[in-house]
């Protein structure tokens, strides 16, 4: 008999992976690894060059999606409660996809340096597959898919002319908080879990504190200083880097 696809039971756990582990430490230095190597193929590139491989990592990313929910369904671990794409990684690889082949967005690309940035870099550092079925593409899928959405937004300000706006981490923050307000009842209706905004997340993080609601006013203040400490930094290495390019 072939696989059903029916998928409102859940077959697979999540695989949680604990950072102060071989396995961890291990994941976290092969990620970083790519990451460098990657960014600085794309310094040494022509312009052109710089674009085609970003068009590459974006086209990858697709395929990577596509097949992942393929294979969630086919396995009956394709839920409306998990599935849909509302998480800030999720949304972040979205955003991968498809930022490249549309007119130039502001907007888009901060809330992707933002979000994306910090929420693959907390995704590996807490890393959780959710629906592994023990297969080598699940495993790839997620460090590649969370890898990518840290590279690639530091990528598009170092090589393809994309900048921070001045106030661009408090506009973000901003936009976290109007999606908070629909998703917010959206997870009470379906009982979903989406930003983790219904019920803290199962991990060991020095930022996840307290019982709902508070843990997320916690978030909003650790995240309010920590967007702004992201700004300042790249806002200072983007200035050093044009300099630098500019001496030669």
């Amino acid at each position: 008999m072939h696989q059903s696809f029916i998928y409102f039971v859940k077959q697979y756990p999540p695989y949680i992976i604990d950072l102060i582990s071989f396995e961890g430490i291990r994941n976290l230095l092969i990620t970083l690894f790519f990451i460098v190597v990657i960014f600085m193929i794309g310094k040494k590139a022509s312009e052109k060059q710089k674009l085609s491989l970003a068009k590459f990592i974006s086209f990858t990313t697709i395929f990577f999606t596509i097949t992942n929910h393929i294979i969630d369904i086919n396995n009956g671990n394709w839920e409306i409660q998990e599935d849909l794409p509302l998480h800030l990684c999720s949304i972040s690889n979205l955003i991968v996809c498809f930022i490249l082949f549309i007119p130039k967005n502001q907007k888009l690309f901060e809330f992707l340096f933002y979000c994306g940035f910090w929420g693959g870099l907390m995704a590996i550092l807490t890393a959780q597959i959710n629906d592994y079925d023990g297969s080598y593409f699940k495993y790839f899928q997620y460090y590649l898919s969370h890898g990518t959405i840290i590279l690639f937004p530091v990528y598009m300000l170092f090589h393809l002319g994309y900048k921070l706006s001045r106030f661009s981490w408090f506009k973000v923050l901003i936009t976290l908080n109007i999606m908070m307000i629909f998703i917010i009842p959206l997870n009470f209706q379906i009982n979903s879990n989406y930003m983790y905004l219904k019920e803290a997340p199962n991990i060991k993080n020095p930022l996840v504190f307290g019982d709902w609601p508070f843990y997320i006013l916690n978030w909003e203040f650790f995240i309010l200083i920590l967007f702004f400490i992201t700004f300042k930094i790249f806002q200072y290495l983007n200035k050093n880097e044009k300099k630098s390019n500019s001496s030669f």
